[in-house]
């Protein structure tokens, strides 16, 4: 049997982003196929945010972390997202490892744009589900796509995610 490992459902060529679209990263996922079982997910389509979506982004807002509209502040995606990854936590913990999509509200890995109240950035931080994913799994490898496009950090990648299969 080969190892699990979980990827964002857009970077598979599914069309499930805010847009409509996908991010296909057909070289990445024929290589990561052949050493692992693929299993495909996306947060805010399963949190039932719909295809297409009005989009979200990460903003601080009284001590936490929001996931709230950019045309419509007052949405607040935020609940839905976390009762999502507590929905996935079977799934999750079969898994020995994660590839998820740069920048996303959602799967950004320390690369996800994070705003004030007022609109103001602040430092990257990681998606929603990254964070819970972290949280209740600490060991678990996780990755960028687009940090995996070089060979020499999807091959570490990979040898992180056969330690842990094995339980090393």
């Amino acid at each position: 049997m080969r190892p699990r490992i979980g990827i964002s459902s857009c970077l598979l060529g599914e069309a499930v982003r805010y847009d409509g679209g996908h991010r296909h990263a057909a070289a990445l996922a024929a290589a990561l196929a052949q050493d692992f079982e693929l299993v495909s997910l996306c947060p805010e389509r399963e949190a039932g945010l719909g295809v297409p979506r009005p989009p979200v982004r990460l903003v601080q807002w009284d001590d936490a972390i929001h996931a709230r509209g950019v045309s419509d502040p007052h949405l607040d995606v935020t609940d839905a997202l976390r009762a999502c990854a507590e929905a996935k936590r079977e799934t999750i913990a079969g898994l020995a490892g994660f590839v998820f999509k740069a920048r996303s509200p959602s799967c950004g890995v320390d690369s996800t744009p994070l705003v004030d109240a007022r609109g103001r950035p602040l430092a990257p931080t990681s998606g929603l589900f990254v964070q819970w994913v972290r949280t209740r799994f600490p060991a678990l490898p996780l990755a960028e796509d687009e940090a995996l496009a070089d060979a020499t950090a999807r091959a570490d990648f990979m040898a992180r995610v056969w330690a842990y299969y094995r339980g090393e």
